[in-house]
């Protein structure tokens, strides 16, 4: 939803601290602007309260008066009409404390500035005016101290906001760094729990499944080592046994021919798994050569067919093949592997006496190979795993053929990077069957 989104959160965070910000700016505008309006109604009755103690007063003393409100900042003269005016006021600036009935104060300069002139016509009936200079700029200096705190104020609380509200959006990452520190160390196990539904939770999700897929991985990178030591293993102390006991003079010299036969088939067997472990390693890279050419498939899994001559004959297998005209799309070299890998396999397990098809289908969607075989069939349990490295289902019996579990798995490889599809079906009644799946 949008409003679990992490962009959605940060943007109304920021929008009510902006609204907090402006609320607390305009009350104290208002504040100030309420303050200024108050002060100049206070001096305008000033001016009037003054006009009034004047009239309680001897002219001879009225400037007397007049000099008291000087530690106000306030500086009056009197005057009449047609005499010199004071302050440098001009004749506009005082023409309306001599109109004719006038007898309220008023500002005689309505800009505001630090100086204000107050007037109060008629003053004693005889036509004396009273003018008033008013020097603002002390309290000018008393408002620019107001405003400078209401804004000091206003970036605290916003800075506040703002802090609290990245603690917020902090927090979860520091997590995440926690975490990964974590996963660092080795400690593959650990998971984020939480219960954010934004961009935040997602990548927790995600970091909680990289960490499922990165445990998955170092158990296969387990399995892998150890299943690789097992194999080296193997015919290794076969070779060092038998080689020692023929150079300690154990083995008779008629039975020797049979044991280094023994050695050979070993050394062999190592060759083959070395062989393969390199192929698997090239191919999980991102060097691996890969060079796509359009080919007649059919002709290259006739070709493979008479290659495993040999073995198909030994054991009395009867062949079918059912191969239309096809051209394919990929790399031909790593495809005859597959197709080796597939057929040897199909052989390699199939009873004496059995039979193989090889049946090619070809239509607009995608080209499909169906390479059948009768013999025991996959039991269901494995059927998951057959694709996996090192996994043999019958183990006893791939071993003494040659086996290493490699076989499919560099096969399922290859088809993968042509982003092609590999299935496998099996039954007693219909034996065993891998379906590859080339699109067109």
């Amino acid at each position: 939803m949008v409003r679990n989104s992490m962009r959605f959160q940060i943007g109304a965070v920021f929008t009510i601290i902006v609204l907090i910000s402006l609320f607390v700016s305009f009350g104290m505008t208002k504040l100030l602007s309420e303050r200024e309006v108050s002060i100049e109604q206070r001096y305008l009755t000033i001016a009037q309260d003054t006009v009034s103690l004047l009239a309680l007063t001897e002219p001879d003393r009225q400037q007397q008066v007049l000099d008291l409100l000087s530690g106000y900042n306030v500086t009056g003269k009197i005057i009449k009409q047609g005499s010199q005016l004071p302050f440098s006021l001009t004749e506009e600036k005082v023409a309306p404390l001599f109109i004719a009935g006038a007898s309220e104060p008023l500002f005689l300069n309505t800009e505001h500035g630090p100086i204000r002139f107050i007037g109060v016509p008629n003053i004693d009936n005889r036509g004396s005016t009273l003018i008033l200079k008013v020097d603002f700029i002390v309290f000018v200096e008393a408002l620019q101290r107001i405003l400078l705190i209401s804004l000091v104020t206003v970036l605290i609380i916003g800075g506040l906001l703002i802090l609290l509200a990245s603690h917020y959006i902090v927090k979860p990452v520091k997590r995440l760094t926690g975490a990964a520190k974590e996963m660092a160390k080795g400690n593959l196990d650990f998971r984020i729990k939480h219960s954010k539904k934004d961009e935040i939770g997602e990548l927790m999700d995600s970091f909680n499944h990289m960490a499922c897929e990165l445990q998955k991985i170092d158990k296969i990178r387990e399995n892998f080592v150890s299943n690789v030591s097992h194999e080296i293993q193997s015919p290794i102390t076969a070779i060092r046994g038998f080689t020692r006991a023929i150079s300690d003079g154990i083995i008779p010299a008629e039975n020797q021919k049979e044991y280094l036969e023994i050695i050979y088939q070993e050394t062999l067997r190592l060759s083959k798994l070395s062989d393969h472990l390199l192929r698997l390693a090239s191919l999980d890279s991102d060097n691996h050569p890969f060079y796509p050419a359009r080919y007649r498939l059919d002709e290259q899994l006739r070709r493979m067919i008479l290659v495993t001559e040999p073995l198909w004959t030994e054991k009395h297998l009867h062949i079918e093949l059912d191969l239309q005209d096809c051209q394919v799309y990929v790399d031909q070299d790593l495809f005859e592997q597959v197709w080796q890998n597939l057929i040897n396999n199909a052989i390699k397990y199939s009873d004496e006496n059995g039979w193989i098809e090889v049946l090619l289908e070809d239509n607009t969607e995608a080209v499909r190979v169906h390479i059948n075989n009768t013999g025991q069939a996959i039991p269901e349990t494995d059927l998951p795993h057959i694709f996996e490295r090192f996994y043999m289902v019958d183990k006893a019996r791939s071993q003494s053929g040659g086996g290493n579990g490699l076989g499919l798995s560099i096969a399922k490889k290859i088809i993968e990077l042509h982003k092609c599809k590999i299935d496998v079906t099996s039954n007693e009644e219909e034996g065993t069957c891998f379906t590859v799946t080339i699109p067109g």
